[in-house]
C-alpha cells in the first residue's frame, strides 16, 4: 500500500550537529583564552550559557541563520559584563564570522541515505522532505546531494518547525494521515508534531543530540511510533507495519 513518507533533513538524512559542535568548541577555546584568569569563565560555563541563549533565540527567530552567531556574541557580552572585561569589536567580529562559518561546510549524507530513499521510492512510496531553516541554506544542501530526484516538488522549508507548521503542510497536500509518516531525529520538531497531527512517526535516535531537540513525549500515538538507529531500518519498519 502506497505510503506518504516525510523526511527531516538535518541529522536525519545529512550530518548537521557535528559541524555545530565543532564550531562551538572553537568558540569555547577562544572564550577561555580571552577570559583566562577569570575563574567563573570555564569551558562548561561558556557552553551552558551559549546553549541557553541559542535555544532562547530559536523561540523568537526560528531556524534563522543569524541566531547562531548571535548566541556567540551575546554569550561574549554576558561574560564581559559579569567579569568587567572590556569588550572588543575585533573579538565580536571574529565570533560573528566563526558562527556563520558553520553554514559553509559541504553536505555529508548519513550512511545508507541513498539506499534508503531509493528503496522506498522503488517500492512505490511517495517521498516528501520537510526541513527547518532558511530557503537559501537548505536549498544548497538539497542541491548538493541532488535530493530533488527523490522528492521532486514535495520539499517544504520552514523557518519554524512547529505543530502548526506541520498542520499547514498536511492541509496543503491533503495527505491521508493514516498513510503518512514523519521520519526525523528531533523529538521536539519531528516526533511530537507528527504524533499531535495523528500521523505515524519514526524517531531516528542520535548518540549526541542537541539539547533543544530533547523533550518529553506526552502525546498518545494514533498509529505507528518507532525509534530506530539507522536509516536502513526505515523501509523494513514501514513494510512490517503496513503488512502486519
Amino acid at each position: 500500500m502506497k505510503q506518504h513518507i516525510m523526511f527531516d533533513l538535518d541529522d536525519t538524512l545529512i550530518h548537521c550537529n557535528k559541524y555545530f559542535y565543532l564550531v562551538i568548541s572553537q568558540f569555547v577555546d577562544a572564550m577561555t583564552t580571552w577570559f583566562a584568569g577569570y575563574e567563573d569563565v570555564t569551558a562548561n560555563a561558556v557552553r551552558d550559557k551559549q546553549t541557553e541563549i541559542d535555544i532562547a533565540g530559536i523561540a523568537v527567530l526560528g531556524f534563522k541563520s543569524e541566531h547562531f552567531p548571535q548566541s556567540f556574541v551575546d554569550s561574549y557580552a554576558y561574560f564581559s559584563d559579569v567579569t568587567g572585561r572590556k569588550r572588543s569589536t575585533v573579538e565580536q567580529d571574529f565570533l560573528w564570522k566563526l558562527g556563520l562559518s558553520v553554514y559553509e561546510h559541504d553536505t555529508e549524507p548519513y550512511p545508507n541515505m541513498e539506499e534508503t530513499l531509493y528503496s522506498l521510492a522503488n517500492q512505490g512510496h511517495e517521498l516528501h522532505l520537510y526541513t527547518g531553516g532558511e530557503q537559501l541554506i537548505q536549498t544548497r544542501k538539497i542541491d548538493q546531494l541532488n535530493l530533488s530526484k527523490y522528492f521532486n516538488n514535495r520539499i517544504y522549508i520552514r523557518q519554524h518547525k512547529t505543530n502548526e507548521a506541520l498542520e499547514d503542510i498536511l492541509a496543503e497536500t491533503a495527505l491521508d494521515r493514516a498513510r503518512t509518516w514523519m521520519v526525523g531525529n528531533s523529538i521536539r520538531t519531528d516526533v511530537v508534531p507528527a504524533l499531535t497531527a495523528g500521523i505515524h512517526a519514526i524517531h531516528m535516535r542520535k548518540d549526541a543530540e542537541w539539547q533543544y531537540n530533547v523533550v518529553n513525549i506526552e502525546v498518545e500515538p494514533k498509529g505507528a511510533f518507532f525509534t530506530l538507529n539507522d536509516l536502513v531500518e526505515v523501509p523494513e519498519a514501514i513494510y512490517g507495519y503496513i503488512n502486519r
